[in-house]
């Protein structure tokens, strides 16, 4: 985990700006379909960042080695990007 952590915090904190300036340019979703896509989304990304973190990932759907491990920081990654939407989607926009 230390590992992880060591290694991905620049794409991370990457996927968190660049997440925040995207939802905040687009504004959070205006009307259902978009949000229940959103949140199906963010549901998914986080399953995915949460099973890299703890290793869940049993049997023949497990990536060894190094390619494993870049799916994990992609996972997280996408976790960070889609919170930096919803951070940035809440903010106030001022004309």
């Amino acid at each position: 985990m230390l590992l992880l952590a060591s290694v991905a915090w620049p794409g991370i904190l990457a996927g968190l700006l660049i997440g925040a300036g995207t939802g905040w340019w687009a504004g959070p979703p205006a009307t259902r379909g978009p949000r229940l896509a959103a949140a199906l989304v963010a549901l998914l990304a986080l399953a995915a960042a949460a099973a890299a973190l703890a290793g869940l990932v049993p049997g023949p759907l497990a990536v060894p080695g190094r390619d494993g491990f870049r799916v994990e920081i992609a996972s997280l990654m996408l976790a960070a990007y889609l919170a930096g939407c919803v951070l940035g989607a809440l903010l106030p926009r001022r004309a």
